[in-house]
């Protein structure tokens, strides 16, 4: 049987901008839509043409894409034109093969908020779309607040769609703006618009995630009839996010009852990115990925008690409900004073360890593992520490270069325009090949500011680590976590610190100590010396 084609429309540059604290300058929006179109993704919504300077800089600078690039704009408004509406002019101005208009379908929205009759936004819609196809465009159109406006006035809100439809609308949209439609009551509502007004062939669903159910919602449309989905990477969007495009995507491609029924433009090898441009939007951002996120986040194939990981071994299957490897993500064997030696050996193993089932260094390393957690130590997220200390006890971690010591000051006081500033000031002595080096290092930004006594020690070791400097060059911290494992006058505090490279590898590192300055560093130095010993520096 042929499968039915399954559209999807990313919305990451339009809806998701309007996520709190989220601003995509011209060359990042640039970029996401460029990873976007490697993808496969159908349509790419890049922004508000005429709304602001960069969605409208965007536009005169977009990349030639197999996706179909999108403008966003709304339906004229009563009092003019469409001929004579300056938004659909920018929409059309902007060049773009579709273009989506929002309307209102909710008629307590329509007589409240807009101010005008039910006839009169009606004709806009009408209008608007007409106006789209005659000028060329591929029209589609967001039915705003559907699902309430249904449940208010069924016959006013279907009476909006098919004015769409009429008017040559390739899409009419249905749009749960509130993001308060329950999975349930959306497949009831899509069902019954499939029926009576809008083909499946035509009709699509923009869920929000304000019950933690827009992905569910989403699907729910798509069993309903619906053939166009709309979504954001890592789920961005106003209030709560939109739904998460990467979740949906890998259900689509992956899972037996989407698999089978569905086709769209995303193949298995595209896919396979989606991790990368998963965490390159966070890295555009500047924020951690979410280590829980279903399919792509780093935990979501981590494997801790030693019964799973006893099983993992056996048969990947027994706890995974798709291989990692599908979406571009791996498989993780933490390390904890849970685990047992099976455990032991495939996370050795995985890091390149080969170790004998009867080699007494495992049940040492177990032994220790128990030891360093009850002094505050978590291998469990630090996997780059855990495996330098392994190597460490199999004899099997160059001494690529030793701390002889270090010193960190930090200092409060007024600059020349009477303002207080803190600048914090690094030195450290290490030995590499023999020789001793002394670095001294300021913790400033390019504005001035003070950036802390941890990235002091960071700038002061890199600075100069001899013939290894290179190699670390590329590396920065993406994260800084502390906690106080032990409260009172002996606290003890422990450091997670994140890095990645130029490579896309990522890896965490711990610390340990009553000082948390010396945590800090810790992690630090294993951060560094997890780098040179991937990188095969050799000695």
């Amino acid at each position: 049987m042929a499968k039915d084609l399954l559209f999807i429309f990313d919305t990451t540059l339009r809806d998701g901008q309007q996520t709190q604290g989220v601003q995509f300058s011209t060359n990042e929006k640039v970029e996401i839509a460029e990873a976007l179109d490697s993808l496969g993704v159908d349509y790419v919504e890049g922004g508000w043409p005429g709304a602001n300077p960069i969605d409208s800089e965007f536009f005169d600078n977009a990349p030639e894409m197999r996706s179909k690039l999108t403008a966003f704009g709304m339906t004229k408004r009563t009092g003019y034109s469409a001929e004579n509406d300056s938004v659909l002019a920018a929409v059309i101005n902007s060049g773009t093969e579709a273009v989506s208009l929002v309307g209102k379908t909710h008629v307590f929205h329509v007589t409240q908020a807009l101010g005008i009759s039910k006839d009169e936004n009606i004709e806009n819609i009408k209008a608007s779309i007409a106006h789209l196809v005659a000028n060329g465009r591929e029209a589609i159109f967001d039915a705003e607040h559907f699902f309430d406006g249904y449940n208010a006035d069924p016959e006013y809100a279907l009476m909006c769609l098919k004015a769409a439809l009429d008017a040559g609308a390739r899409w009419v949209v249905l749009c749960d703006t509130n993001g308060g439609t329950l999975p349930d009551e959306i497949y009831k509502t899509v069902a019954q618009v499939a029926r009576v007004a809008i083909p499946g062939s035509h009709l699509g669903i923009h869920a929000h995630n304000d019950t933690e159910t827009a992905v569910a919602g989403t699907l729910a449309a798509v069993e309903a009839g619906a053939r166009h989905i709309q979504g954001t990477l890592n789920g961005l969007g106003e209030r709560c996010g939109n739904a998460n495009l990467t979740s949906l995507i890998p259900a689509i491609l992956l899972k037996g009852t989407y698999r089978n029924r569905f086709e769209t433009r995303i193949n298995d090898e595209a896919l396979e990115g989606l991790t990368r441009i998963s965490r390159l939007l966070d890295d555009i951002l500047n924020r951690v990925p979410l280590k829980q996120a279903p399919y792509v986040g780093s935990s979501a194939f981590a494997h801790k008690a030693g019964l799973h990981v006893s099983a993992i071994v056996k048969n990947p299957t027994t706890y995974e409900h798709i291989d990692p490897i599908t979406v571009g993500n791996s498989r993780f064997i933490l390390m904890s004073n849970q685990a047992g030696r099976s455990t032991l050996r495939k996370r050795l193993s995985e890091a390149g360890l080969q170790v004998e089932q009867d080699d007494h260094s495992l049940s040492r390393i177990l032994a220790l593992v128990k030891e360093r957690e009850s002094e505050g130590y978590t291998y469990d997220i630090a996997q780059g520490s855990f495996e330098l200390f392994a190597r460490k006890e199999l004899g099997q971690m160059p001494d690529f270069f030793n701390v002889k010591r270090y010193k960190v000051t930090v200092e409060r006081r007024e600059n020349n325009f009477n303002h207080e500033i803190t600048l914090s000031e690094a030195v450290v002595v290490v030995e590499v090949d023999g020789e001793r080096k002394l670095s001294v290092s300021e913790s400033v930004d390019e504005l001035g500011s003070d950036r802390g006594p941890v990235n002091a020690l960071a700038k002061a070791l890199a600075k100069d680590l001899g013939r290894y400097s290179e190699n670390i060059n590329d590396m920065r911290l993406v994260d800084y976590k502390v906690r106080i494992t032990q409260g009172g006058t002996e606290a003890i505090t422990r450091v997670i610190i994140d890095s990645e490279d130029s490579q896309g590898r990522r890896w965490s590192t711990v610390g340990v100590s009553a000082n948390i300055v010396d945590a800090s560093f810790e992690a630090l130095l294993d951060a560094i010396r997890w780098k040179l010993v991937h990188d095969n520096v050799t000695l």
